[in-house]
């Protein structure tokens, strides 16, 4: 087999049987077009022609339930880029969508968790509890006083709990913001203080990874640093008592009722996000009600292939965007499986062992939990059950070519396995998958519908075959609205829109090969990315930087050649301290405590010096390019550099370690 051989080819039959198969018969049929099962085309016609593609997938959703349907020229009431309006005159509201499958037999939620032990047995929640308990936690918010454009603020796990809470915000037009509860106090606050929550929904500790973790004290702490919070409501996972002044969770959802869904203008706030917070605060994206119901409609339904009857799972952390992405698999009428827990415990194939367990059609997960399954040998198609399993998504990090061939070799043959790259800027993908294209060992199929994306290189020109930028030259409905506490739109346009204006560079290296496929090789930027999870450098920084014993330091997130992630943290000392196990130890409890355990770098290296630009910002990205093998000279200007000897000295480190 050569590399180029598919893994998994589409059959006229199993294309026409598709979602987006008979989406695109049906445009062809609606539109007097010709564009058959040409997965070229149809992208072509969807970049080219925004306005008739959104309008289709709006009809052919029914995003706009009881309305009549949606004409082109509705669609866009300006493309610019920052700025697009999207459905100007059009209403609608996530949850309303979300919970109209509640007919449905079959569950919304199932449920698993750690145990002390082990993994639980699954649990379910029907649609018809689902929108029941929606309904009475709205009917609490609105007795709280809350009203359209105030902030919840969720600190809660991968529980059915936080759905609930979700879309209870959603359907009276409140904004839900949520971070995991590994996350350190002045993690949370630099996140939750920016929004002023009026709400706090906080768990009271979790398990991860055979451990309990006990966070009374931290949800005590953020009670007391966030004055705009009126009412904490507590759900309880290791303890009994509820907090004095605090509500219980099971009282906010006692009185189960039908929900009331407020009619929202398209862009009604829904979510604000965090940046990963690179340097200095995280910034808050808001995305709103119809960009992200649109977007998901077509992601799970046009290029994952999900719909009514399957069980859709991606694991990840209420601090990831994939958490959003998952939950929002209920607007296809999917039931969602959420999992709380180590992604490895209490063995390694725990994964699968939910996939069995809850009969998953689809499996989503990251690179570097596939890549660590491929590298301990494990054959899951010997010791599972995965006949429901159709297809497996991976996304967070590049899928080396090893582990898409271990996949159809010791998990199924005939699955179909989808690697994803997007963002929690954009909540959605912008390269992904489809059943219309063969799949290929470490390569991503296409450029997502309706996404212009394209490899630019640094004077902004299209390359093939070649590394460039990946940026996005037409509007997507699920762009930010706006970053929070940035009225004159000054962060937002620098977050993206420079070098070229008008056009959105997200940050990650893109090549698109002669064929038309496509090869992420990582970041362009500095953001950390472990696991999946994309981290930001500043809590990292905040927690080191105050011990005393360290002068200086910068980490790196490096995507290595055979797919491994090595994350080194770098120290400078002050004078008259050395690096030993107890300081490493020191290094490694703050940063836990301070930012999150994903922050613990893999390494602590003594450096003479750390070198920064002549403005003093830290050289992350040129300090990573040379561990990742990029010649010195192309990497980095020591012209520009505060201390071209610092510099000297990580090029022979680099030439030590990197590369790998």
């Amino acid at each position: 087999m050569t590399a180029d051989t598919p893994l998994w080819s589409p059959t006229p039959a199993s294309i026409a049987a598709s979602r987006l198969g008979r989406f695109t018969a049906w445009v062809d049929e609606r539109r007097g077009l010709s564009l058959g099962q040409d997965y070229d085309a149809v992208w072509a016609w969807s970049t080219q022609h925004l306005d008739q593609f959104w309008a289709d997938v709006a009809t052919w959703f029914d995003v706009f339930p009881g309305e009549p349907p949606v004409r082109d020229d509705e669609v866009l009431g300006d493309r610019s880029m920052p700025g697009a309006t999207w459905f100007p005159e059009r209403t609608l509201n996530l949850a309303q969508l979300a919970l109209r499958h509640a007919t449905d037999d079959r569950p919304a939620i199932v449920s698993v968790h750690e145990t002390e032990t082990g993994l639980s047995e699954p649990t379910e929640v029907s649609w018809a509890e689902l929108r029941g308990q929606v309904g009475a936690f709205a009917a609490t918010l609105r007795r709280l006083g809350v009203q359209r454009g105030d902030r919840v603020a969720g600190y809660l796990p991968n529980v059915p709990e936080a759905v609930v809470a979700f879309l209870g915000c959603a359907s009276i037009g409140a904004v839900w913001s949520t971070c995991a509860p590994d996350f350190g106090t002045r993690s949370v606050l630099d996140r939750f203080a920016q929004i002023e929550p009026v709400v706090l929904v906080a768990v009271d500790g979790y398990r991860f990874n055979g451990k309990a973790h006990d966070r009374r004290d931290v949800v005590a702490e953020l009670r007391a640093a966030l004055p705009t919070v009126r009412t904490t409501i507590t759900l309880p996972r290791l303890f009994a008592d509820v907090p004095d002044g605090a509500l219980a969770w099971a009282d906010a959802v006692a009185d189960e009722q039908d929900p009331v869904f407020e009619a929202l203008p398209f862009n009604h706030p829904l979510w604000i996000v965090f940046s990963s917070g690179t340097t200095g605060l995280p910034k808050g994206i808001v995305h709103g009600h119809g960009g992200v119901a649109i977007e998901q409609l077509k992601q799970g339904g046009l290029h994952i292939d999900v719909g009514p009857g399957d069980r859709f799972y991606w694991y990840a952390s209420t601090a990831w965007i994939m958490w959003n992405i998952a939950t929002c698999s209920l607007l296809t009428g999917a039931t969602v499986v959420v999992h709380d827990g180590a992604p490895g415990f209490p063995t390694l194939d725990t994964q699968f062992a939910v996939a069995e367990a809850t009969g998953l059609t689809y499996l989503g997960t990251s690179a570097g939990y596939l890549t660590a399954c491929e590298r301990a040998g494990l054959r899951p198609v010997d010791t599972r059950d995965l006949s429901a399993l159709r297809s497996i998504g991976s996304t967070g990090s590049p899928l080396p070519a090893a582990a898409y061939e271990w996949v159809y070799e010791a998990v199924k043959p005939d699955v179909f396995l989808g690697s994803l790259s997007g963002g929690t800027d954009v909540a959605t993908g912008f390269i992904g998958s489809s059943l219309l294209l063969p799949v290929v060992a470490g390569e991503l199929q296409r450029p997502m519908l309706g996404v212009a994306a394209a490899s630019w290189d640094e004077h902004g020109h299209p390359v093939v075959g070649d590394l460039g930028e990946l940026v996005v030259t037409e509007p997507m409905p699920s762009m930010p609205l706006y970053f929070w506490a940035d009225p004159s739109g000054t962060r937002y346009r620098e977050a993206y829109f420079e070098p070229w204006p008008g056009v959105w560079r997200h940050g990650d290296w893109l090549e698109i090969t002669p064929t038309g496929s496509c090869i992420i090789t990582g970041r362009s930027d500095s953001t950390l990315n472990r696991g999946g999870v994309r981290m930001g450098t500043a809590d990292l920084y905040a927690a080191v930087e105050s011990i005393p014993a360290i002068a200086d330091c910068v980490v790196l997130g490096v995507e290595q050649r055979d797919g491994g992630y090595w994350m080194p943290l770098f120290v400078q000392l002050t004078p008259g301290f050395e690096l030993t196990d107890a300081l490493v130890a020191e290094i490694g409890d703050a940063v836990r405590r301070d930012a999150s355990p994903r922050h613990v770098p893999d390494e602590v290296i003594v450096v003479p010096g750390v070198p920064h630009t002549r403005t003093g910002k830290r050289l992350e990205v040129p300090l990573k390019r040379l561990f990742q093998g990029v010649d010195p000279a192309r990497a980095l200007n020591v012209g520009a550099v505060d201390d071209p000897a610092a510099v000297e000295h990580f090029v022979r480190l680099a030439g030590e370690r990197g590369a790998r």
